[in-house]
């Protein structure tokens, strides 16, 4: 057995061929997945009964968005603290959000609702979402849930 390395010298190497959108199937892949992977978002929803009430999936991947988003002084979600007075869900895809913040004068009042706004909109079967800001009635910490005020030793 030899433990020699062979050499060879070449003056140029042809690439791999590259992949092309071309050479891909019509319409879909062999995956069977549509070539736009986005094609289809706004027309998908949740499956249940009614899933734009409450219980519902539409309705309740809503809630799940809310409860992504922190409030920057206080370490508990938007909708465990009480500032979502209202989630509406209609079967076209519509989303209308009714909050209000711990003060008008909030650090984050101009950039909440549209925080909202986008996190909601992003829910798969929403095709747009709406907030409305109101401020009365006033918040106040008897808004928020048992979960919130345990994290806050409020209880």
């Amino acid at each position: 057995m030899s433990d020699t390395i062979r050499v060879e010298e070449v003056e140029a190497v042809t690439p791999p061929p590259r992949a092309r959108v071309e050479d891909a199937a019509d319409a879909q892949t062999a995956s069977g997945r549509e070539r736009d992977y986005l094609s289809g978002f706004l027309q998908q929803q949740p499956q249940g009964d009614a899933p734009g009430e409450p219980g519902g999936a539409l309705y309740e991947a809503v809630i799940d968005a809310l409860k992504e988003i922190y409030d920057p002084e206080i370490p508990v979600n938007i909708y465990d603290l009480g500032l979502i007075y209202g989630v509406e869900v209609s079967a076209e895809g519509q989303a209308v959000v009714t909050m209000t913040l711990t003060t008008p004068h909030c650090p984050v009042a101009e950039s909440m609702p549209a925080e909202v706004e986008m996190r909601v909109a992003a829910v798969p079967g929403i095709a747009f979402a709406d907030v409305n800001l109101i401020w009365d009635p006033p918040w106040d910490p008897q808004k928020m849930s048992d979960e919130a005020k345990l994290e806050l030793g409020m209880l």
